[in-house]
């Protein structure tokens, strides 16, 4: 459950908020509900198939066990690591920007990419101690920053009701109060805030080094999603509460302006924010590198990837090549430049494997002879999951579209482009004796 929450909390939230508030304003917990509703229907997904199969290979071992399209179990397995990886890069980086201000450090963009890169390889060391000393790190970074959210919500609770919460940018004066909120308002704001649930996933990665899993993972899964949700619907209405949604829309930290009208007796409140952020973004590169190197590991046993990358290290029983390999990658990431728009385009890829993972229980749950895990959610759960994920994709893809930025088309670019190497990758490499039943 801590890995989940801690995955999903990160440091996204603190920025999402102002983004959230421009396109909705005090109706911005709309969004988050409507995300919320599609993230849990795969959310529940995700549970039960964890139940079933405890696999390191996730997403791209479900894929292939369900569909038995080895090219697409592939794609989807490199889109799930790619989601990784430039989290990784961009966190490490934050990271280091956060205590360059905080430390009023001169640093020229190369220092701050080789310091990122040593942020990377002490994340890798922790990953290569074992799983026990990882959760034990995630666990203080979770509750860490769970508490900065918690602390906004206290302080700012008693403003609670000062405002009208279906207020948004395009009501009209003749409509008045929420007569701008529209059905496609929503889904376009629930394609930015469904970012802020995207990590659950990465349970189904670690699934086989958890004890009793047909109960655990579940419990664990849905457990991270509900809390989740009760932290930001709550930070939602107190943020507009506290701050007008038309300032928060335009500030650079909009949960800090938060917490200082809330909490003006609280002096020091940036630094402590500032280390805040430090723990979250460095407890979501340690989730995704633990993922990452789970995720290689298992498609490695799948015979999806190189053998190598399915060894073991015999006294930590880690993948140590695998953890290796993703250093590597990494490190050539942050020194390329360029990472965040390549971020933002693997959120739209994650729709795609969310859907195909949905498509992928569907059949399983159909046919005769697969094994029931300890929770099992009816047939329409990851039919509608798959539903609404592939709806989130059209949404986004309009708006690319339609928008007069030019910056929108940037992410869904990328996104087909990284399917194309994927699919380039898979012909190079011709994966061979492709199979779903690891030992």
């Amino acid at each position: 459950m801590f890995y989940g929450l801690g995955s999903m909390l990160g440091a996204g939230i603190y920025a999402l908020i102002g983004k959230a508030a421009g396109g909705l304003g005090n109706a911005m917990w709309l969004a988050f509900l409507m995300a919320m509703l599609g993230a849990m229907l795969t959310g529940l997904s995700y549970a039960c198939v964890g139940g079933r199969y405890a696999k390191a290979g996730g997403a791209a071992y479900v894929t292939q066990r369900g569909l038995r399209k080895p090219l697409l179990s592939y794609v989807i397995g490199i889109a799930v690591m790619m989601s990784g990886l430039t989290s990784m890069a961009t966190g490490s980086q934050a990271i280091i920007g956060q205590v360059k201000e905080l430390m009023a450090w001169t640093l020229d963009p190369f220092q701050i990419k080789v310091l990122s890169i040593g942020v990377v390889f002490m994340v890798g060391c922790v990953i290569y101690r074992g799983i026990r000393e990882s959760m034990w790190l995630n666990i203080l970074c979770t509750v860490i920053e769970a508490v900065g959210l918690v602390f906004i919500i206290a302080v700012g609770v008693r403003y609670w009701g000062s405002v009208n919460y279906l207020e948004s940018p395009s009501d009209t004066a003749a409509g008045g109060v929420g007569s701008g909120i529209t059905l496609a308002l929503i889904m376009q704001g629930a394609v930015l805030t469904f970012y802020s649930f995207i990590g659950f996933e990465d349970i189904l990665n670690v699934s086989e080094e958890v004890k009793n899993p047909s109960k655990n993972v579940p419990f664990g899964l849905i457990g991270a999603m509900i809390l989740a949700t009760c932290i930001y619907m709550a930070v939602a209405v107190t943020a507009v509460s506290v701050v007008p949604w038309q300032e928060l829309a335009k500030s650079d930290a909009p949960l800090l302006e938060v917490a200082r009208r809330a909490a003006p007796w609280f002096t020091g409140i940036k630094p402590v924010f500032a280390c805040i952020t430090i723990f979250a973004i460095g407890n979501t590169a340690l989730l995704n590198y633990l993922m990452g190197s789970r995720l290689l590991y298992g498609m490695s046993r799948q015979g999806l990837m190189p053998a190598i990358l399915g060894r073991v290290n015999p006294k930590r029983q880690s993948p140590d090549v695998a953890v290796g390999v993703l250093f590597a990658i990494v490190s050539v990431l942050i020194l390329s430049g360029g990472v965040k728009q390549l971020a933002e385009a693997t959120v739209m890829l994650l729709l795609v494997v969310f859907t195909t993972v949905n498509v992928s229980l569907v059949v399983l749950k159909r046919r005769p002879g697969e094994p029931r895990g300890g929770f099992e959610p009816p047939l329409f759960v990851p039919i509608l999951g798959a539903l609404v994920c592939a709806m989130l994709i059209l949404v986004r893809v309009q708006s690319a579209i339609t928008s007069a930025d030019e910056a929108q088309r940037i992410a869904p670019l990328i996104a087909g482009a990284i399917i194309l190497i994927s699919v380039l990758l898979y012909a190079v490499l011709r994966p061979k004796n492709v199979s779903v039943n690891i030992d």
